[in-house]
């Protein structure tokens, strides 16, 4: 039955009534809603969050939550694990970025642009025909409308100062061969977007060939690579690029059972990586980073954030108050459910929670239940969600008996 708690809690969009935690975490998910994805980052902005709290504290559902309101504000998302891509290497973070971006969807949108800034009608031209190839099928495959795709591609990519030039002229090509000018082999495309996404057995001289005389991306350029990647984005019509990094906790971890293992040198190279990033984040435009961790990355003083100085400085709030305050760029689950997981709060999630489980019958929780949980919640080790699961439980098997 936990595993199905789990499930639940996971999954941000499984119970038809509301999210099973919305009835406390709304305090929070609706203000980064209004004020960063609406506003901000929606407006040309950047930023990047913190979101830690105890094992239990729901921080992979926050970040699951968040990330489907971002997909529902009309961003790209992208989620991964810390336990799944090296973080060490920007360069592997950009790739896992690139992978799941979509990047030709969107170069498909902006050729769409192109047809209609030329006074075609995208609906008009056969799903299996490619522009180019309807224009010459209407005795319009001219020299001035090949100039005019041309100057269209140049004023879309080349001359945007926040792409980058190399990566300016790969998108350019490739939205080139959906339009059907300029012509591009399949060779040729298929080394574009192996290059764009870091494929080091790319040969460059190979690219040289078409007229493109690009560098290797590496951990030192990929930062600037994923901002003309949100910029491509923004410009097919998304609000931005929304970026979630989950169980960065992974690097203070000695359990021989997790798939990757970090040497204190790597550890602290991810440290650089992200501070790096923070320095950075002015110069990129409509991206926003989270990155969630339990508690246990900022409490270890030999290997956890704290022995990082030049990253604990940028990250540390200067000002610490009692109420939790949501423009912290440190996001503290535990503060947050001190604050608003009321013991009436705590009732509706468990009712949200019983109605959300398909397969059993499940008992919410009844008010001197939920003040004992309120109560334990400030000394146990254990955050409120998984507080909640754990008398549920015991509740639910009480009533089997």
């Amino acid at each position: 039955m936990m595993s199905e708690y789990n499930e639940i809690l996971e999954n941000p969009v499984s119970d038809s009534a509301g999210t099973p935690l919305s009835c406390g975490i709304q305090f929070l998910t609706d203000f980064w809603k209004e004020k960063y994805l609406q506003e901000y980052i929606k407006n040309g902005g950047s930023k990047l969050k913190f979101v830690t709290g105890r094992p239990g504290s729901g921080k992979t559902h926050f970040l699951r939550l968040m990330s489907s309101i971002a997909a529902g504000e009309n961003y790209k998302t992208v989620w991964f694990s810390a336990k799944d891509v090296w973080m060490h290497d920007f360069k592997e973070v950009y790739v896992e970025i690139f992978r799941q971006s979509g990047l030709l969807d969107c170069l498909e949108l902006l050729s769409r642009q192109i047809i209609k800034d030329m006074g075609f009608d995208n609906q008009e031209i056969p799903a299996d025909m490619k522009f180019f190839d309807y224009l010459c099928q209407n005795g319009m495959g001219d020299a001035m409308n090949k100039r005019e795709i041309r100057t269209l591609l140049k004023q879309m990519f080349l001359d945007n100062p926040m792409l980058d030039n190399n990566f300016a002229l790969a998108c350019s090509m490739l939205t080139g061969s959906i339009l059907g000018y300029p012509i591009l082999e399949d060779p040729s495309r298929d080394m574009l977007l192996a290059w764009l996404e870091g494929d080091r057995t790319v040969k460059l001289s190979q690219l040289r060939s078409l007229g493109f005389y690009p560098s290797r991306i590496t951990k030192f350029n990929a930062r600037h690579m994923l901002r003309s990647l949100a910029e491509v984005i923004r410009l097919s019509g998304f609000c931005g690029l929304f970026i979630v990094v989950d169980d960065l906790e992974i690097l203070i971890s000695r359990s021989s059972l997790e798939p990757v293992h970090y040497t204190k040198m790597k550890r602290e190279d991810t440290y650089e990586s992200i501070r790096q990033l923070i320095d950075d984040i002015d110069s990129m435009k409509n991206i926003m980073f989270v990155y969630g961790f339990d508690r246990e990355l900022m409490d270890n003083e030999n290997a956890g954030l704290k022995a990082y100085q030049a990253l604990w400085m940028r990250i540390q709030n200067e000002i610490v108050g009692e109420r939790f305050n949501r423009f912290s760029d440190m996001v503290d689950l535990d503060l947050l459910a001190a604050q608003e997981y009321t013991p009436d709060v705590i009732v509706s999630i468990s009712e949200s929670l019983a109605r959300a489980r398909k397969n059993t019958a499940a008992v919410p929780l009844n008010m001197d239940a939920a003040k004992e949980i309120a109560a334990q919640a400030h000394t146990g080790a254990v955050g409120v969600p998984k507080l909640i699961q754990i008398a549920m439980e015991e509740v639910s098997q009480k009533c089997m008996i």
